[in-house]
């Protein structure tokens, strides 16, 4: 058994993969339209075999309030690792991305956190040690 995809809930579909993919580098793995909204998923095109993002949209009525407490109390949704956060920080901050969070070291790991736009916070990682 092994993770295939794990779902993010996005606020708008067509900005969440503009900002996946032209922000964070993340590539196109599936777009099929099924009815008022798509089947999207996003990979590391470095590594196509890794489990996919899927970028769901927000229709449940558990995932609003849900979605806003985790920003509300500053709780990133997922966790991306990078080989270096300092510099993805630099180069998404060129890029416009907003942080809640710069590069902080934590121990073993240094973490920043962003938002991505479309209601959710990401955290980078880099394990130092």
């Amino acid at each position: 058994m092994k993770l295939e995809a794990v779902s993010i809930f996005v606020d708008d579909q067509q900005r969440a993969v503009d900002f996946y993919t032209g922000r964070l580098g993340f590539a196109v793995s599936a777009d099929i339209p099924m009815g008022e909204h798509r089947w999207l998923t996003v990979i590391d095109p470095d590594r196509p075999e890794a489990p996919q993002i899927s970028l769901e949209p927000k229709g449940h009525p558990a995932v609003a309030p849900f979605t806003e407490a985790l920003i509300a109390d500053g709780i990133p949704f997922c966790v991306l690792g990078v080989d270096d956060v300092r510099a993805e920080y630099d180069r998404l901050s060129a890029l416009g991305v907003t942080f809640t969070q710069p590069p902080t070291e934590m121990g073993p790991v240094i973490v920043a956190v962003l938002d991505d736009t479309v209601g959710n916070l990401l955290q980078l990682a880099q394990s130092v040690g």
